[in-house]
């Protein structure tokens, strides 16, 4: 057991984005009112799904993934996350590219800082303070699905 924890806290690590300082240059957010919401809603549906169950956060998430990334979801292993934004620090990203990749993703990259909860059976195995990035295309938030490691 305390080897399972030890490689979720390591990946929420890594889901969080620790490794180093984010790309990109902050500039003022250009969003609208409505723009915003659009965020404040994708992460509200997010925290309910995991509240719900494992299963409706692991479909929202598939189903959110960004088009050009869905083959790139992975499992929580019946784990799920509560993501908490300062939305103070929402800023776009334009020079930002998903690990592994060379192509930044279509749409209109945003990154924000966040408090990353992992849960498992109800129990919080870890938090962790990081980045996440989020993208506007075609008027519809789309995330990228967080990937446990081991």
């Amino acid at each position: 057991m305390a080897e399972r924890v030890a490689v979720l806290l390591a990946s929420l690590a890594l889901l969080a984005g620790c490794a180093g300082p984010v790309a990109g240059t902050a500039r003022p957010v250009q969003l609208t009112d409505g723009g915003k919401a659009k965020f404040k809603t994708y992460y509200e549906r997010l925290n309910k799904a995991g509240d719900e169950s494992p299963s409706q956060q692991q479909k929202l998430l598939k189903d959110t993934q960004h088009p050009d990334f869905r083959q790139k979801t992975c499992d929580l292993r019946g784990a799920t996350i509560k993501v908490e934004p300062t939305w103070s620090t929402l800023r776009t990203d334009a020079d930002w590219a998903p690990p592994g990749e060379k192509a930044h993703p279509r749409g209109d990259v945003y990154v924000l800082a966040v408090t990353i909860t992992l849960r498992q059976d109800d129990a919080v195995i870890g938090s962790q303070i990081g980045s996440l990035h989020v993208v506007l295309l075609d008027d519809e938030v789309y995330g990228f699905a967080p990937c446990l490691g081991g």
